[in-house]
């Protein structure tokens, strides 16, 4: 008797339908194959089955098994074929009658352990959107991914604990209640560990922070060690406006195939904040691998990417970002096909001024070598330079300013100037795109409405400043981004003026 389960399988973050087809011949010897491609967790999966079924109390037919992972010439990988060919073999032989059940509008996906107990597995969500897209109005998974499936509205989840308790279901002997949608952890109000009302001083560098968060632009912060750097991006994150329903499930499904989903959460409910050490590989930074896997810009998407000491990185790392900050996706290329994962994510990016950190410091003197300083500086390529936004130096704190008590402006409030101009932003790009940064060289036509005074300012700049095409139109960004935090319509000479002031000293 021939069977049919639909299951899926994840190809980056798409999500593809996979037909497991189950038969089950009692003409020949006992015997159990899988075809169609699959790895060795695949292979396995006979195994895991057979002793699921021996352990659950569940009859195995002991007759020739083949089942077959259809479309047959693409890879299959993982243990999450593993509840569908059991549930094929049910229905194969006669244990759950098609009339009863009927699953053929029902994807299904799990990992069995030997006792029959339904083990988590990555990649649940976007298996979920596949099957809404697909009219399949209901999904099997294990208990653990029963709340992370249901937040796709409209689709029925059935969450069984074990595949005794799932049988049980079928046959109608007990009654599961489906997974109910929860949504609501997507709160505006989320305690982060750093705020800015912690940092002393660094005024123009709390500006510069607002503005790369309101407009989504890329920063770069250079100064001596202890002057704050590190503390400013650890509480950037906490003036970022709230997410979307939207963009939470686009980060969730990157968390969901990267198995970094917390336990006991369905949803990714704040941006992320990713900050690898100078040592990560060129694949862990940009993602790849045999089996296509995000890297740390993709795990930052929507969020941020923080590297500190980022003459530190290697070169070739540094330079394969700028693809990705340019067009905002990264594309892996494999003998078998190009997979696209998303990377929109602001760059927070650290340094010292020289190897010992020391360099132009008024009170301490730099004891580097001419050439080790000349060597250091050539380690970031001008254009890697040339996609950052924001390039400020920062000074060492005062002494008088740390031992203030003077009240220091909280996250709470500058998130709030923040989360004013994104609305303006929404509202001028109707979620073509979110953030000025993002504008197209069209979109820079249209909505960068520059006054005449501006506009004798900026041609002043592009000759004395020596500005690339992709600096002017930076700057413009930069400039529509300090408008939109003062609310005026056009941009003013006063919003050019204060953009300037972040290249300046990266142009000298």
């Amino acid at each position: 008797m021939l069977a049919k389960i639909i299951s899926g399988a994840n190809i980056g973050l798409d999500a593809v339908s996979i037909t497991v087809e189950v038969d089950v011949s009692g003409q020949s010897l006992p015997s159990f194959t899988i075809v169609g491609l699959g790895d060795r967790a695949v292979e396995e999966s006979k195994e895991r089955v057979r002793a699921a079924f021996r352990n659950t109390g569940v009859d195995f037919p002991l007759h020739r098994i083949v089942v077959n992972l259809a479309p047959a010439d693409l890879p299959k990988e993982g243990p999450s074929y593993d509840l569908p060919i059991a549930l094929g073999l049910l229905l194969a032989s006669g244990q759950i009658t098609a009339g009863k059940t009927d699953l053929s509008k029902t994807l299904i996906v799990g990992e069995l352990s030997l006792d029959g107990y339904l083990r988590k597995i990555n990649g649940v969500l976007p298996l979920a959107i596949l099957a809404k897209n697909s009219g399949i109005n209901k999904m099997i998974v294990p208990k653990e991914n029963g709340a992370e499936a249901a937040i796709v509205e409209g689709l029925e989840v059935m969450a069984p604990q074990d595949l005794r308790q799932l049988v049980r279901v079928l046959l109608g002997q007990e009654v599961l209640e489906p997974e109910k949608r929860n949504t609501s952890n997507l709160e505006d109000n989320i305690n982060y560990e750093y705020d800015f009302s912690q940092i002393k001083g660094q005024e123009q560098a709390k500006r510069a922070l607002e503005i790369s968060a309101a407009g989504g632009h890329n920063i770069l912060l250079k100064g001596p060690p202890g002057a704050g750097k590190t503390l400013l991006a650890r509480a950037f994150p906490s003036i970022l406006p709230p997410l979307v329903l939207d963009e939470a499930i686009e980060i969730t499904k990157i968390y969901s195939i990267a198995g970094l989903i917390p336990d006991g959460r369905s949803l990714i409910t704040k941006r992320p904040f990713r900050s690898p050490h100078h040592s990560a590989s060129y694949v862990g930074l940009l993602g790849g691998g045999v089996n296509v896997r995000p890297g740390e810009i993709s795990l930052a998407h929507r969020g941020v990417l923080f590297l500190d000491e980022v003459a530190e990185f290697p070169r070739q790392s540094l330079e394969s970002l700028r693809q990705p900050l340019e067009d905002r996706v990264i594309t892996i290329s494999r003998a078998s096909g190009s997979i696209n994962l998303p990377s929109r994510f602001i760059l927070f990016a650290a340094q010292n001024p020289c190897p010992c950190g020391f360099l132009g410091d008024k009170k301490r003197s730099c004891s580097c070598m001419p050439g080790q300083i000349a060597k250091y500086k050539r380690k970031i390529s001008g254009p890697f330079l040339d996609r950052i936004d924001i390039y400020l130096e920062v000074p060492p704190v005062e002494v008088d300013k740390l031992a203030s008590d003077l009240k220091v402006e909280s996250s709470f409030e500058i998130r709030k100037r923040v989360i004013e101009a994104r609305k303006i932003q929404e509202k001028r790009f109707k979620n073509k795109i979110l953030t000025n940064a993002e504008m197209r060289n069209e979109d820079i036509k249209e909505c960068c409405t520059v006054t005449s005074e501006g506009l004798e300012l900026l041609k002043m700049a592009i000759s004395s400043l020596n500005l690339s095409a992709r600096g002017y139109h930076r700057v413009l960004k930069l400039s529509r981004t300090i408008a939109d935090l003062s609310a005026s319509e056009n941009i003013q000479a006063e919003h050019i003026a204060e953009s300037l002031q972040y290249r300046a000293r990266e142009e000298s």
